[in-house]
Formats: C-alpha cells, sequence, structure tokens
C-alpha cells in the first residue's frame, strides 16, 4: 500500500494571522487550554521553535496514545506555512512516517481557511481502513475548530 494523501480545508471567521499565531506560534500553551482532555501539555525537547525543533505532545487518559514526538520540518511566518512529521510514538506502530503541512488563508471577509494536508505511509504489511482515515481528519478538523472555539471566547489572545 502505497502513501495516502488527503486534503482538508476548513473555514474559520478568523482572520489568518492570529489563526496562525494561536495554532502554530503559541500552540504549545493555546491547544493544550483549548482541549485541555484531550491534550494535557506541549514541550519543546530540542530547537528554538523554528526548522528542526522537536516537541512532545502529551495526550489525556482515555486517548490511544499516551504521546507524540514531532519535528518542525517548515515554517513560514509571512506565508502562514507549517509543516511538522510525527518521529515517535503516536501510530508509527502501523505507520513508516506522517506528515502534515498547514497553509492557512486569508478569506476576502477577513477570516480564514485552514488548508491542511496529511501524508500517512502505511508500513509493509499494515492494513489502513477508511473509517481510521475519516476519524483522523475529524481529529484535525477538531482540534482547529476546538483552537477558534477558545479564540472566539477569548478575543485578547
Amino acid at each position: 500500500m502505497g502513501a495516502i494523501t488527503y486534503d482538508m480545508e476548513i473555514p474559520s471567521s478568523i482572520s489568518a494571522e492570529k489563526m496562525f499565531k494561536a495554532f502554530v506560534l503559541d500552540g504549545d500553551t493555546i491547544i493544550p487550554k483549548a482541549l485541555p482532555h484531550a491534550i494535557t501539555g506541549v514541550q519543546t525537547l530540542e530547537g528554538d521553535g523554528g526548522v528542526g525543533t522537536i516537541k512532545l505532545t502529551t495526550f489525556g487518559e482515555g486517548s490511544v496514545h499516551k504521546s507524540v514526538k514531532h519535528r518542525i520540518d517548515g515554517l513560514d511566518k509571512e506565508n502562514f506555512t507549517y509543516s511538522y512529521s510525527i518521529i515517535e510514538g503516536g501510530a508509527l506502530d502501523v505507520f513508516e512516517s506522517i506528515s502534515y503541512h498547514i497553509k492557512i488563508v486569508a478569506t476576502p471577509d477577513g477570516g480564514c481557511i485552514c488548508k491542511n494536508r496529511s501524508i500517512y505511509t502505511p508500513k509493509c504489511d499494515a492494513q489502513v481502513s477508511e473509517e481510521e482515515i475519516k476519524a483522523g481528519k475529524e481529529r484535525a478538523s477538531g482540534i482547529f475548530k476546538k483552537v477558534e472555539a477558545y479564540l472566539l471566547a477569548n478575543p485578547d489572545c
């Protein structure tokens, strides 16, 4: 089975600049506040927050996985793009590699669209169901929508 790629677009009423800042630049503090039961913390293990930085995300009780490490592969603050790869934990028992590419695009109404491309490369003998892919899409969309709700409830962030 080859790589599984899916693209998703999620609209928001939040400006692209504010969403990128909250979701990417301040994500280590904002995301655990927006999803306190799902993500208990994000810790920088190596690096300064730029390309090559290694982070550890710890998940809450009831999560399938305890934690995941990821590496920042790309960060462009001017064009609101961010790429990262899972390097340890999470679903790497089934996948050879997992990477995410995010671009937040401004819309004419002052909001934005989060364009997310996820690339999963299964291990040789792994079988991945449509349900698993759908669940992954729903989690990604849910995180973005929770950050949006947090920003709407906390406009001074």
